[in-house]
């Protein structure tokens, strides 16, 4: 098994605004593996979807916490972890499907699938009334150095 090299916390609310602000942080906090701007986009993109889930779903009924926590690995693998204490999702596997949503007309329903397309591995697990943790999983494939790079 690899080793781990370096991991972290963030906790922050959830409002719209900190979305961002958890999308740049855990960006900086990935670079360390010298991931290609293309990873990083795809890393980036999957943490907008859970933390807007946290925010639209989870609390939607007021503000709460947000918890983010990331490892690295000597191989190249990351993984990092969304969690709320929100509502919670029901049928996470219904959850999942592409265009199911519970967020009305204005949401697409598509915020699990993008972090699916995007990342390696997903998963899912959620209690109503206690919350939900998304775990998302990314091999950054290693470069040797001379490549070009």
């Amino acid at each position: 098994m690899a080793d781990i090299i370096n991991e972290m916390n963030l906790n922050f609310l959830s409002r719209s605004y900190n979305e961002s602000f958890a999308r740049a942080t855990v960006a900086a906090f990935v670079s360390q593996l010298d991931p290609t701007i293309d990873e990083l986009s795809d890393i980036k993109t999957a943490i907008s979807e859970a933390v807007t889930n946290s925010i639209v779903h989870a609390y939607k009924n007021g503000i709460g916490m947000i918890y983010i926590s990331s490892k690295l690995y000597s191989n190249g693998r990351t993984i990092i972890k969304i969690r709320d204490k929100g509502c919670g999702i029901e049928n996470v596997n219904q959850a999942m499907e592409p265009l199911f949503t519970t967020g009305g007309s204005e949401r697409s329903g598509l915020g699990f699938a993008v972090m699916q397309s995007f990342m390696d591995k997903i998963k899912v697990v959620s209690k109503p009334g206690k919350g939900t943790t998304v775990t998302l999983e990314k091999y950054i494939i290693r470069r040797s150095v001379g490549n070009g790079r």
